[in-house]
């Protein structure tokens, strides 16, 4: 084989297949990359078995074939490269690398030893704004528990339903749910659902977030196993990615049954300054990293306090907008904060935290729409 490309172009491709590499001590192979000169482009694979991409972009291919070379190698050598064409070439299991005066060789695996990358049957497809995708599985990736005893909440729930969709995710402390309404003409016309692993789901944000591929649109298409994501860039010397992933085995939680149907206390507030104070207060919390809410509708403020025995105490006021009934309830600092930070993609500048008791679940949202809730479960009293 034999191609050139320019080095800032391969440097890309490399920086996004070499994440999905795996150190194993009994698979070496998963740790490198499979470069693939084809007719006018170049592909990058790479695969830890669970997940796989294939990365692919323009460029002159002189002879076609392929060559194993393993990942944080030839990461660190055209990192160091100027940013000159690079020519690519191989001979049996010898890769050879230049650019300008820079001169270097590869040994190499076999191939036909590199892992295939299974891609879902092609067949029916749902094409989705990247941008917007990628934003909601934004907001509750982190929320999902790494739990080998309940694997069905290791991931994120993506529930297609129509030109509905809705991400989910939960550690059974707190839950967040993300609805995208799509446009007319798109959509499926079956209910399909399944559980993306949680590093699946972060590896979509990195990889089709990124500036160069959010514009367009994301491909989905299903299998009863496995999910692929496929990138359709209008502009043609932009990389097409293919990212697959294996899905979880498992029902995901009735999760609707927590979610509260009515509230005692609302408090409308800025999510800015109630952010800002939040974090305030935590730095005085306890080990239990409690922040406590006083809500009071007679002077539309609500109260928000900590307190460290070794460091001492905060407490601060914030305007609100209150209905209900007064209340006090106490928060884990680090959920709180999460919560509303996951709500700062949403348009409002102010957000509606509704209580339903001292001990019961809260539901934070913006103020003016639902298309995102966190449900947050308070610090019980002893």
């Amino acid at each position: 084989m034999k191609l050139i490309i320019l080095q800032e172009k391969l440097k890309e491709g490399l920086n996004v297949v070499e994440r999905i590499t795996s150190k194993s001590l009994t698979l070496p192979i998963l740790g490198n990359i499979l470069l693939r000169a084809q007719k006018n482009s170049l592909s990058l694979s790479a695969t830890d078995l669970e997940i796989g991409i294939n990365w692919q972009v323009l460029a002159k291919t002189e002879e076609e074939g392929q060559i194993i070379i393993p990942s944080q190698t030839i990461s660190s050598l055209i990192g160091l490269f100027p940013n000159k064409p690079v020519t690519v070439s191989a001979k049996g299991l010898t890769a050879n690398i230049e650019c300008e005066n820079h001169k270097s060789s590869f040994k190499s695996l076999s191939p036909d030893e590199f892992p295939i990358i299974p891609l879902p049957n092609q067949g029916e497809c749902l094409k989705l704004p990247t941008d917007v995708f990628c934003r909601g599985i934004g907001q509750v990736a982190n929320i999902a528990s790494l739990s080998s005893i309940k694997p069905e909440i290791s991931g994120v729930y993506l529930n297609f339903q129509g030109k509905t969709i809705k991400i989910v995710a939960t550690d059974s402390f707190r839950l967040g749910e993300k609805m995208i309404s799509l446009k007319s003409g798109e959509g499926l016309p079956d209910q399909k659902s399944f559980i993306l692993p949680q590093r699946a789901a972060r590896e979509v944000i990195n990889i089709f977030g990124e500036k160069e591929t959010v514009e367009g649109e994301i491909n989905l298409y299903f299998s009863s196993n496995q999910v692929m994501f496929e990138s359709q860039p209008n502009d043609p010397s932009v990389p097409k990615i293919q990212f697959v992933s294996r899905l979880i085995d498992g029902e995901f939680p009735n999760y609707q049954e927590i979610v509260p149907q009515k509230y005692e206390t609302q408090a409308i507030l800025s999510k800015k300054d109630f952010l800002n104070q939040i974090k305030s207060a935590s730095i005085f919390s306890g080990k239990a990293g409690e922040v406590k809410l006083s809500v009071d509708p007679a002077k539309d403020r609500v109260e928000i306090s900590s307190q460290n025995q070794d460091l001492g105490d905060y407490r601060s006021e914030l305007p609100s907008k209150i209905k209900g009934k007064a209340l006090e309830i106490t928060f884990n600092h680090k959920f709180l904060i999460e919560g509303i930070v996951n709500l700062s993609s949403e348009k409002s500048e102010e957000l509606s935290l509704e209580l339903s008791g001292e001990e019961g679940a809260a539901v934070l949202k913006s103020a003016n729409d639902s298309n995102y809730i966190y449900i947050l479960m308070p610090i019980r009293k002893n």
